[in-house]
């Protein structure tokens, strides 16, 4: 046995959240299942680098468990090929002490429609949330500390939407999203400036959350781990099934 971490990606409207639950499809439920399926040992010790609520996708979130496969290939092959809605993309090697929680930097995508919205106002709002803030009106505390350092909010606007990209160590629960919610609140104009900072100085303003779908977990970062990505496509067939569903639906909207 040994140990071994390896992103994967989802699309969070497959599961009812990451961490695994009874009764219900989750992430780590799917991993675990794929993990049996391939006969990969008894005790996989499952972890997980970050969780993502219902609806929330994710290109590059990390795993870590044990494993009997002496070959990273072999193994992400076989788990590419009974997995139903969880793409395993590359791996690495880790000791037996690697907490995947202990992250350098975690990167989300927020997509936001830009339609009547001004953008000057969106960015200046933006500028607020950097820098270290109790974010307690912008989170789900869970008993955890609400003061945290948020590294960067860069926003670029492309083809009507704007594709906002936070960086941090950590993110609280439900931290972009309420973000999200306040910056398109400024930029449609329903909220002020002032509104923002008095919320950051823990006045009772509330913003609302912003939709799940639209967040997505890009990468998880470790500074001294390199992630091999194999160079065959071991999900070409499978990533090609979805975009023709995608294009199906889009054009069945398109003709309404």
């Amino acid at each position: 046995m040994r140990r071994v971490a390896v992103k994967i990606a989802y699309l969070g409207d497959e599961f009812v959240g990451s961490q695994i639950q009874p009764d219900v499809r989750t992430v780590e439920g799917e991993v675990l299942s794929n993990l049996a399926t391939i006969r990969n040992g008894s005790d996989p010790d499952l972890k997980c680098a970050s969780r993502t609520d219902r609806g929330v996708n994710a290109l590059g979130n990390v795993i870590i468990f044990n494993t009997v496969f002496d070959d990273d290939l072999i193994l992400l092959r076989a788990l590419n090929a009974v997995s139903k809605g969880v793409f395993y993309r590359s791996s690495a090697d880790v000791n037996t002490d690697f907490n995947p929680r202990h992250a350098d930097e975690r990167i989300y995508h927020y997509m936001l429609p830009a339609t009547d919205i001004d953008a000057d106002l969106l960015k200046k709002c933006a500028l607020l949330f950097v820098g270290e803030h109790d974010f307690i009106r912008f989170c789900k505390p869970d008993d955890r500390p609400t003061k945290m350092n948020m590294r960067s909010i860069v926003i670029n606007e492309t083809d009507d939407v704007f594709i906002m990209e936070f960086r941090s160590e950590y993110f609280l629960r439900n931290l972009i999203r309420r973000i999200v919610a306040a910056l398109s609140a400024v930029g449609h104009g329903d909220a002020s400036l002032d509104d923002v900072e008095r919320a950051l100085d823990g006045g009772p303003v509330s913003f609302g959350t912003a939709r799940p779908d639209a967040l997505t977990l890009m990468d998880v970062i470790y500074k001294d781990v390199e992630f091999r990505t194999p160079a065959t496509d071991m999900f070409r067939t499978k990533a090609e099934e979805e975009i023709f569903k995608v294009s199906l639906r889009s054009a069945f909207f398109s003709s309404l």
